[in-house]
């Protein structure tokens, strides 16, 4: 049975926009329909779902557990950069138990009273989702503590010395939290989960996969090539793979012959600002900030995020973690430096006096 799809009035829909994302400027409209897109593309199953191997098997074994008992699988805590999959595998969950999914974020859960008013609403073996489940206030994360281990909602009713708690039993449920900031979880509140993954940046050859299959889904004729090119300019991330396929399929459509070869990728790619290391105009100021306004020396995360014009929230979450896998950057006691490949990817030599690494 297909899952019940619901986003719960109020909360707000979290900003998919991820680093390299050449159409962060289009109008809501446009937003909108690529959204929807987004959905359209996402795996149904675990047997959909390209790569994380380890943590599908792993999902496997305990989904079938709970359904051989009749009962709600455990809660599950996802964490990991943007876009690798942790809402499509909440999505997965849902449907691999034939149970309703219900959709909010942290930010959206002001008040206790949002969340309660959302648990009491969950039928038996729902999934209910949080992103960014590391911005729950404290008041709200507490409320969270008796329901997911005793599946109870303490509710106080009146002030003062005339104020009564009274205890409401709820359906078994499954609680789905992904977060980008694993760190900024409490401990009670992460010691509730049963499970706890880290999605890894996925492989060329999943992300090929990945760009294929959206390709037979969208109508659009992709060779090998072609999805190759995509693939590797895809930070290792399938939501940015995806709004890179779209971009070179509009390309196509207007500059070629409909046909996504890796020739015409590279020229769409190249147009929409994207280079060979899928790095945007962003990362490159990050890099520029780094290795030609400061010469390689030492900067904090305040000091790079108005250099280039970004919240320092965004620097650390969005472009750092794949810039400093790639080793671009580095971040050191003292401050971030770029690495040796940032100077030869700008085409910069790396000055002698530059601060070591370690």
């Amino acid at each position: 049975m297909s899952p019940r799809k619901e986003v719960l009035s109020g909360a707000a829909e979290v900003d998919r926009t991820t680093a390299s994302d050449p159409d962060r400027n289009v109008s809501p409209e446009l937003q909108e329909l690529e959204a929807s897109v987004d959905t359209s593309l996402r795996p149904a199953s675990l047997a959909e779902f390209v790569g994380q191997e380890d943590l599908k098997s792993h999902l496997r074994i305990m989904l079938e557990a709970a359904k051989r008992r009749g009962q709600s699988a455990d809660h599950f805590l996802f964490a990991g950069p943007p876009g690798l999959g942790k809402t499509s595998l909440a999505s997965i969950i849902a449907h691999e138990m034939g149970t309703g999914f219900r959709v909010t974020s942290g930010p959206a859960l002001v008040r206790g009273g949002d969340l309660a008013a959302i648990l009491t609403s969950l039928h038996g073996g729902d999934v209910l989702f949080i992103d960014e489940i590391h911005r729950l206030s404290t008041a709200v994360a507490e409320i969270l503590y008796p329901a997911m281990e005793d599946y109870k909602l303490d509710i106080v009713i009146g002030e003062g010395p005339t104020a009564r708690s009274i205890r409401l039993d709820l359906p078994e449920f499954t609680l789905v939290g992904a977060t980008t900031r694993t760190g900024m979880i409490t401990g009670p509140l992460r010691d509730r989960f049963g499970f706890v993954a880290r999605l890894d940046y996925y492989k060329a050859e999943e992300l090929c996969q990945i760009v294929e299959r959206s390709s037979r889904i969208l109508g659009v004729n992709t060779n090998p090539e072609g999805a190759s090119e995509i693939a590797s300019r895809s930070r290792g991330t399938p939501r940015l793979a995806n709004r890179l396929l779209r971009r070179v399929r509009d390309y196509v459509e207007v500059k070629a012959d409909g046909v996504i070869t890796r020739e015409s990728a590279r020229k769409g790619l190249d147009i929409f600002g994207v280079d060979e290391l899928g790095l945007d105009k962003v990362d490159r100021s990050i890099l520029n900030a780094l290795c030609r306004t400061y010469a390689g020396r030492p900067i904090g995360l305040s000091t790079l995020a108005i250099t280039v014009g970004e919240e320092p929230e965004t620097i650390e979450d969005v472009y750092e973690p794949f810039l400093m896998q790639s080793g671009l950057i580095v971040r050191t006691a003292r401050g971030r430096i770029p690495g040796p490949l940032a100077w030869r990817h700008l085409g910069l030599e790396m000055p002698a006096t530059s601060t070591p690494l370690f």
